[in-house]
């Protein structure tokens, strides 16, 4: 089943012009620069901007403007965050969230203490809405948003107001709605972590058009909308296993394929746990001998299947493979010519321990 939306009218002053399948299943990221209409998009969904055209939910219409169709938004089983976190200004936080749980009769996934403590709402309840900072409103209606017994969740940068250690307690919270409630859900972020944390699927966004829709790790490794994500954040998403954690080195080791990586110690991941890594074009360099006598822990085996050359800079992109799993390394033209680079050629793939960030994963 998918969610299939056709517009192609103006919206909120940005241009929609969106013929799109998206599916639902998993969460899919809608990610794009600014005023590209991701929010747009999502706004139009739910409801809350007057479009033309067809959205149809799960073979549901919500909206066929040639047949006079369109369903009120308190009538689309979704549950939405903006974001500005708008919430009821006439209830305190208490209020707001009695009001999901009510609408949700009985049919809400998480419980209201749970909700509550893992978003820290406790000390919150009484306040009025007008008193609550940027992040506190983002955290409630967010909050407000998992007490719903919504099919669809529709997320606009949730996380853009929290800091760092809040959005490390929130982001398991939308794993588990994702994997053991599995609600489906439209995350529209310009985080390149959060996308590969959180996403199974990628809708890229520009100038209200879709450019670009795949898997995660397909869309993120295209030269094509490098432009989109800057390319220093251009690299691959893989697949590894975690093996063990070494007390002595603080160091976590994993698994991709049968070659052996290392990252900072992060001991809340479970051995034998799944996980997905982006690794960097650009913290990856290469090496056509194995390289001894250096720090950098990983070296990966590896074989070239392709060399571009970004114009009008001194720099390349190589694409490798290293046992069907892709990787990109960013290196200079002078590189590839000094180690006589081609298609084919066996290599050395060196990523520093240190340039995974553990604090996504």
């Amino acid at each position: 089943m998918t969610l299939s939306v056709h517009c192609r009218v103006p919206a909120d002053g940005a241009r929609l012009e969106v013929d799109c399948e998206l599916p639902l299943s998993g969460c899919t990221a809608v990610f794009g620069p600014s005023g590209a209409g991701k929010s747009s998009l999502l706004r139009a969904i739910a409801g809350f901007i007057a479009v033309h055209g067809r959205i149809v939910f799960r073979g549901t219409t919500w909206l066929d403007s040639a047949h006079g169709i369109e369903v009120p938004p308190h009538r689309r089983d979704l549950g939405y965050v903006s974001q500005r976190g708008d919430l009821f200004g006439h209830l305190d936080v208490r209020g707001n969230l009695r009001y999901a749980q009510q609408r949700a009769r009985g049919r809400a996934r998480l419980t209201f203490a749970a909700v509550v403590e893992a978003l820290d709402l406790g000390e919150l309840l009484e306040r009025r809405v007008a008193t609550l900072s940027g992040g506190e409103r983002q955290r409630v209606a967010l909050a407000r948003a998992l007490l719903t017994p919504a099919e669809l969740l529709l997320l606009d940068e949730p996380l853009s107001a929290l800091d760092n250690t809040r959005k490390l307690e929130v982001i398991p919270m939308l794993e588990r709605i994702r994997d053991t409630h599995r609600v489906p859900m439209l995350y529209v972020s310009h985080s390149v972590d959060e996308v590969v944390r959180l996403a199974d699927s990628v809708v890229v966004l520009g100038a209200g058009r879709v450019l670009a829709a795949g898997a995660t790790a397909d869309i993120l490794e295209r030269l094509d909308v490098q432009s989109l994500t800057g390319h220093f954040d251009a690299g691959s998403v893989v697949h590894v296993r975690v093996e063990s954690h070494d007390e002595t080195a603080m160091l976590t080791r994993l698994r991709l394929g049968d070659q052996p990586l290392s990252m900072p110690m992060l001991n809340r991941l479970a051995v034998g746990d799944q996980v997905r890594l982006r690794i960097r074009s650009r913290d990856v360099a290469l090496a056509v001998v194995r390289p001894a006598g250096i720090s950098i822990r990983n070296v990966l085996t590896a074989t070239v299947t392709d060399i571009s050359v970004e114009p009008g800079t001194p720099f390349v992109e190589v694409l490798l493979d290293v046992q069907g799993v892709h990787l990109r390394a960013r290196i200079t033209r002078e590189a590839v010519a000094d180690l006589s680079l081609r298609e084919g050629q066996g290599v050395f793939a060196l990523v520093k321990s240190v340039a995974f960030d553990h604090r996504v994963l």
